[in-house]
């Protein structure tokens, strides 16, 4: 067997490289659109996509070995490496890599495998006052640092594993690592602190992936959470990585629910009860439609006259909608009552400003007056 495969090396290793592009081409091939233009999913299931993971790992296998091989071959080392000596060592440590191998490919597979559901059993029941979506976000925020966590360790243990029964002593090693982690911890305090608020920030649940929040001087969607750092896009797409120990106060704009707080001005010589009529009906025919009653939770409606301003008076409107939809919400009520106080002849003040040149308002009326 040997024999043959060195013989053979150049073919075999051109066949699995052949094989494992063939591999790489279905999995990676550009997806179907729909009519609108959103992406199809992949035929294949995660199932899938795992035996193809597992296949193109032992395609890359043959690969190298040919490789190998082949060098072999050429170099004449051939009569150094003998069949007995290649059986030998495959009887005695290959065939317990490859059960070792077999074994973390089968752990990431449960892992993958199970601790979703497992995750999700646990977050069935939502803390008091989170909704189904502050669930599933907390859920998918949690997966990612479970699964990272995971698979790190999975891939640590087998390495281990197979450095052990290489008879490669794993002591010094771990000594050498534990000589340099004394020596990077003195340079490392910021990474602790970063991974203890990290801590802290998922088991207090006080963000998840998807939430609006505000930490360090810095707005924007959460599009990841790790026992590091958070990162951030802000509306004019940019990227913001924060580490979380410099994270001292977060603000999270979409827990639970979210607040529409709407200020509209009107003039001074505006009858306020007529516009605060105006402005309770468009809120309720709002609400009333079947688009924005699945996101408006209470009806928008005015709160108070919040201001007596220079150039016109602030009627205060507030209402609950779900998380992250007051932006929507209220750039929709922003059109809408515009055009209804057009209809009703309701004046949205512009800024106005009055200048008298070192005479009272009386002394310019009376100097009006006689010069009529």
């Amino acid at each position: 067997m040997w024999e043959w495969f060195i013989a053979h090396s150049t073919l075999v290793m051109l066949a699995a490289g052949i094989m494992l592009v063939a591999l790489l081409v279905i999995r990676e091939r550009p997806r179907r659109k729909k009519p609108g233009g959103e992406l199809l999913p992949h035929k294949h299931s995660k199932s899938w996509s795992s035996v193809f993971w597992i296949t193109e790992v032992i395609l890359l296998g043959i690969v190298a070995m040919g490789l190998w091989a082949t060098i072999v071959s050429r170099v004449g080392i051939g009569s150094v490496i003998t069949p007995e000596m290649a059986k030998g060592w495959l009887l005695e440590h290959g065939s317990a890599i490859l059960f070792i191998f077999l074994f973390g490919v089968a752990m990431w597979y449960a892992l993958i495998r199970f601790l979703p559901p497992l995750v999700i059993s646990l977050m069935v029941h939502p803390i008091k006052g989170e909704s189904l979506e502050g669930v599933k976000k907390r859920t998918d925020t949690l997966l990612g640092i479970f699964l990272g966590v995971g698979k790190i360790l999975i891939v640590i243990m087998i390495v281990f594993m197979i450095l052990s029964e290489l008879t490669i002593p794993i002591a010094p090693i771990m000594a050498g690592f534990g000589i340099v982690g004394i020596a990077v911890s003195f340079g490392a305090q910021y990474l602790i602190r970063d991974i203890i608020a990290g801590i802290f920030i998922l088991m207090e649940n006080q963000y998840r992936v998807g939430d609006v929040v505000k930490i360090a001087d810095v707005s924007g969607l959460v599009e990841e959470v790790n026992l590091r750092k958070t990162v951030l896009r802000d509306l004019d797409g940019i990227v913001h990585h924060v580490p979380n120990g410099e994270i001292r106060v977060a603000s999270n704009l979409t827990r639970h629910y979210s607040r529409v707080n709407l200020n509209i001005s009107v003039s001074y010589n505006t009858d306020l009860d007529h516009a605060i009529d105006v402005i309770n009906r468009v809120c309720r025919e709002m609400a009333a439609e079947e688009k924005w009653a699945k996101v408006i939770r209470t009806t928008p409606k005015v709160l108070r006259v919040d201001k007596l301003g220079d150039s016109g008076i602030e009627l205060k409107i507030i209402g609950d909608v779900k998380p992250i939809e007051q932006w929507n919400v209220m750039g929709e009520m922003r059109l809408r009552l515009k055009k209804a106080f057009d209809a009703e002849g309701i004046e949205i003040p512009l800024p106005r400003t009055k200048v008298y040149f070192g005479n009272s308002p009386d002394d310019v009326r009376e100097t009006d007056q006689k010069s009529g």
